[in-house]
């Protein structure tokens, strides 16, 4: 085992060891991770910025000291005094390995930067938004009558619009009376119109009629991208979408690491919360760019997330979700200012957190309820949320249940071999010839296949760089389908599968997807390891589907909705392959998109829908999976592709899958039959 300090790269997972004194930068390029540098690491572009994490981190078996990176130099020093450089920042060619370590590359770092692609779903949504304009005239001042101008304007506001009971923050009486003589005393107001437990209240005043808008954030705040959709609450449009990694997955990719970040760090909460507000505040002046619009109008914005995400954004230690019974601090919907949570957009901005169901199934998930209202249908529809936890509701008009089953990051390219997150030369899509057992695959920035003339040429900029979530899936169905995979998830000798891309890794065979090496690039293969991980989460998403259906005395369901980050480019055949969601009419498996993102604008631009969703919550019934004994039968059962003693019998009118098993204790071939590939014990 190496002495050399360990280093590991985040969001990526990759690590490896190396000397005292070795520049991160040049880490990060043995390693192969995606760290931007345009000077050859002199110091002159500042692209190579880093952030150190600090503490005990358990996923990763390390405890950071604060010794582990060199000391602030000059060089960092100079660039923050003339640029501009963050707290928690480091350059990536000046500090150098003391101990061990983990760095996280920020979106802004990367070269190939992520494509979120939680994009808005066209929709139709009622009107009601939280903030009106008003074009008022406004009684002048007179010796006779002295009121101030505030009680004026809100009696024209009372008069002319039936507005009572109206309010206004002091940055509106800091502002106001140059404004009102300005316009004549002819004003638009906008207003925030309140509901039961808010008055009404004045958000700005401009000179005579504007005819502007003022502005919403619906947004969706995931265990591992952070998404928002830029609304004009006047019209409905959404002007701008816009995504990043959320700044949280260096302190653990899943929710239970981040929770045991904070047990196990006295300032861990605290320092996970200014992470997540930092990124919102970046992801905020971002999106308000990319529309041209100043975030001072931005007066609105709903949040959905999940409960760890819940707390830790409010603020509060998260240690409670870590051990049964999993209590909340609350799970009412919450109504605060924008200042309570240090966000940089108007100073008044009212921040509407949906309701959370229970203790691991949060807001997003009610967000999904809201979009896709599985209480107003007549069948019986399963709808999934994949994420790193993934949220899973069943139901119809007569009830609906609801459940979480930690599937963790494997669907979204992490603890995978080649995996990475969507960027330009991810392979999404994959197709495995029946004869010679090769791949044929699509990456995201190329609509052509990589065997079709012009791929290499198109693809020129990027590469083929790695495998992200929706070609993890086709990949491993496709390796089940033509018979590399068995169903127990063993890949199998050249001898056994018929093909020579199968070759000999330590104790068990990879397959080989593409070799890039002689052209620089990586060689992407997939392992038994790989197969292992996405069996467990497919395993772990399936078993709490099961689980409902149980609950709700049923064997099948009528149709699927897959929402999520990727719902919307997840394969139902692969999927149903790969034994993630129960057999079903693959016409039934529909994708719904980033459905928790629909559900934030809906609440956002209708405020009638709030009321709504909190009803609609507390009528969902919670399944705890952690409690219930016949999950892990489940699960055990679900571990096989597609399923241990789920016959599957639409699926397999569809598709022919192979019995072959590749563990026979002597090597040989075997017969798994309808058992899934269990291994048939010898005879004495």
């Amino acid at each position: 085992m190496s002495s050399d300090p360990l280093v590991i790269f985040t969001p990526s997972g990759k690590r490896g060891h190396f000397p005292v004194g070795t520049p991160i930068l040049t880490a990060a390029r043995q390693l192969g991770v995606d760290l931007d540098s345009v000077c050859g690491g002199r110091g002159i572009c500042s692209k190579c910025q880093i952030t150190p994490g600090y503490g005990e981190f358990s996923k990763h078996g390390v405890t950071v000291r604060d010794d582990a990176l060199s000391d602030w130099n000059a060089v960092e020093q100079r660039y923050k005094d003339k640029r501009g450089l963050k707290d928690d920042r480091r350059l990536g060619c000046q500090a150098t390995v003391q101990g061990n370590v983990v760095i996280d590359v920020p979106p802004e770092s990367q070269v190939h930067k992520q494509v979120v692609r939680k994009r808005a779903e066209a929709r139709d949504i009622v009107l009601h938004p939280s903030t009106r304009l008003f074009y008022v005239e406004v009684a002048e001042p007179d010796m006779h009558d002295p009121s101030g101008d505030l009680e004026r304007l809100c009696d024209a506001l009372r008069e002319q619009w039936q507005l009572d009971n109206v309010h206004a923050d002091l940055h509106i009486l800091q502002t106001m009376q140059p404004i009102l003589r300005k316009g004549g005393w002819k004003v638009t107001v906008a207003v925030h119109l309140g509901d039961d437990q808010n008055p009404p209240r004045i958000m700005q005043i401009w000179p005579g009629y504007h005819d502007g808008s003022v502005y919403g954030l619906a947004v969706d705040l995931g265990s591992t991208t952070i998404a928002a959709h830029l609304c004009d609450l006047q019209t409905g449009a959404v002007l701008a979408s816009s995504g990043v990694m959320n700044p949280q997955i260096r302190f653990g990719e899943d929710l239970m690491s981040r929770v045991s970040y904070s047990m196990m760090n006295p300032k861990g909460a605290e320092e996970m919360t200014r992470a997540v507000r930092d990124g919102m505040n970046g992801l905020f002046t971002q999106i308000a760019a990319e529309a041209g619009i100043d975030k001072a109008l931005i007066v609105d914005a709903v949040f959905v997330c999940n409960p760890v995400m819940h707390h830790l954004f409010l603020g509060i230690d998260p240690f409670e979700l870590g051990q049964a019974p999993f209590a909340l601090t609350t799970s009412n919907a919450l109504r605060l200012r924008s200042g309570d949570l240090g966000l940089d957009i108007h100073p008044s901005a009212r921040v509407y957190f949906l309701p959370c169901i229970a203790g691991h199934v949060g807001a997003d998930a009610a967000a999904v309820a809201l979009s896709e209202a599985p209480d107003k249908s007549d069948d019986l529809v399963l709808i999934v949320d994949v994420g790193t936890n993934a949220e899973i509701l069943l139901g119809n008009r007569e009830k609906v249940l609801a459940c979480s089953s930690p599937t963790g990051p494997a669907f979204e390219g992490a603890q995978i071999s080649a995996g990475q997150r969507a960027a330009p030369g991810a392979i999404e899509r994959v197709e495995i010839d029946p004869v010679s057992k090769a791949p044929r695959f699509k990456v995201i920035g190329s609509d052509l296949w990589s065997d079709e003339p012009g791929f290499d040429a198109e693809i020129g900029a990027s590469g083929v760089t790695g495998i992200c979530g929706s070609g993890i899936i086709e990949m491993v169905a496709e390796m089940r389908i033509h018979g590399i995979v068995d169903a127990p998830g063993l890949i199998g000798s050249p001898e056994q599968t018929g093909s020579d891309r199968c070759f000999l890794d330590g104790r068990t065979y990879s397959y080989l997807v593409f070799d890039g090496t002689a052209q620089g690039g990586p060689r992407i293969t997939i392992t038994n390891r790989d197969i292992r991980e996405i069996q467990m989460a497919k395993a772990a998403l399936y078993s709490g589907a099961r689980l409902l259906m149980d609950k709700f005395g049923v064997d099948r369901v009528d149709r699927v909705v897959l929402a999520g980050a990727f719902g919307a480019h997840i394969s139902p055949k692969h999927a149903m392959v790969l034994g993630m969601i129960p057999d079903a009419p693959l016409d039934k498996v529909t994708s719904a998109g980033n459905a928790a993102g629909t559900g934030a604008r809906i609440a956002l631009l209708n405020t009638a829908a709030r009321a709504e969703i909190e009803a609609t919550v507390r009528a969902i019934h919670k399944v705890e999976t952690a409690i219930e004994p016949r999950f892990q039968e489940h699960f055990v059962n679900a571990s096989a592709i597609p399923n241990a003693v789920e016959p599957f019998p639409i699926l397999r009118s569809i598709v022919d899958l192979p019995t072959a098993t590749f563990n026979t204790g002597g090597g040989g071939g075997g017969d798994a039959g309808a058992d899934g590939g269990r291994r048939r014990r010898r005879r004495a």
